[in-house]
């Protein structure tokens, strides 16, 4: 049995924090803001995954209100949706992710963004697809308020 899962997550801009995607730190002046990490690419993908096995979304598994996240490395969390997923009998069949920035530049990193995600979700990195793109100056991300991302994901019974 196969089931499909969509996920989709934003974080605003702002100074003083690393910018963090697809557990790569990219060097850019502004970071992303969240009470985790605030890896957006790996917030959607976990999303997906949550998602694909009706286990809700990872403000359910992982509440901002929480102080043992304040500050979570995101590519641990999605251990831990993975070893959640394996708990109820999935295993992660592909990812699709897209991510939505104006700047910086990201086609250097995706390779290691995919090889990030797809050593933690125990699958080939050519399992993983992560693009970027921008939305040309229109809109939250055009205007470098912040990113956004989304993803799609198949899992299946392990």
């Amino acid at each position: 049995m196969l089931r499909i899962g969509h996920g989709y997550d934003v974080h605003r801009l702002t100074e003083g924090r690393a910018l963090i995607i697809g557990g790569v730190n990219i060097p850019f002046e502004l970071g992303l803001d969240g009470h985790s990490d605030a890896d957006v690419l790996v917030h959607a993908v976990m999303d997906a995954l949550l998602g694909a096995a009706a286990l809700g979304d990872i403000g359910g598994l992982f509440p901002d209100t929480d102080p043992a996240y304040k500050g979570a490395d995101s590519m641990k969390l999605l251990e831990r949706v993975v070893a959640v997923l394996k708990e109820k009998g999935y295993k992660v069949g592909n990812i699709d992710a897209t991510l939505i920035a104006q700047k910086p530049k990201i086609k250097p990193y995706l390779f290691e963004m995919r090889e990030n995600i797809a050593k933690v979700c125990m699958v080939d990195v050519d399992a993983v697809n992560v693009k970027a793109t921008t939305e040309e100056k229109l809109g939250f991300t055009g205007n470098m308020e912040g990113m956004s991302a989304h993803a799609v994901c198949i899992i299946g019974k392990a």
